[in-house]
């Protein structure tokens, strides 16, 4: 059995990239918590999250590019996915939370038709 061992710049960045992509991820998470309102509570979670996944996404598309002794592709696929999916999702979730809001005061809700 031939085991591979990746350079330790690789392991000390590939580490570093970890880290701090748990950071930011958990920084994110935990700003639903502490924020006092819909937008601000959106705003956190989708930009922390979205950077620390880009983070682990980048160490691990490092280490499995030394390991195949190629660039690996795969996790540009799914950074792609998540940059484009994850604001769509916070708009949604803002949009519903200001219908919310609407609903719960009594004010009627402009109709937005394309005519």
């Amino acid at each position: 059995m031939i085991t591979e061992t990746v350079p330790l710049w690789a392991d000390l960045l590939a580490s570093f990239l970890l880290i701090s992509g748990s950071l930011l991820t958990l920084i994110g998470s935990a700003s639903l918590l502490r924020l006092p309102n819909l937008p601000a509570r959106i705003h956190g979670p989708t930009l922390g999250n979205t950077l620390g996944l880009g983070s682990v996404l980048l160490a691990s598309m490092l280490v499995a590019s030394i390991h195949a002794d190629r660039l690996v592709f795969q996790e540009v696929l799914i950074t792609l996915f998540m940059v484009t999916t994850s604001p769509v999702t916070a708009i949604l979730l803002m949009r519903s939370g200001i219908n919310r809001k609407r609903a719960d005061t009594g004010k009627t809700v402009p109709r937005q038709d394309a005519n």
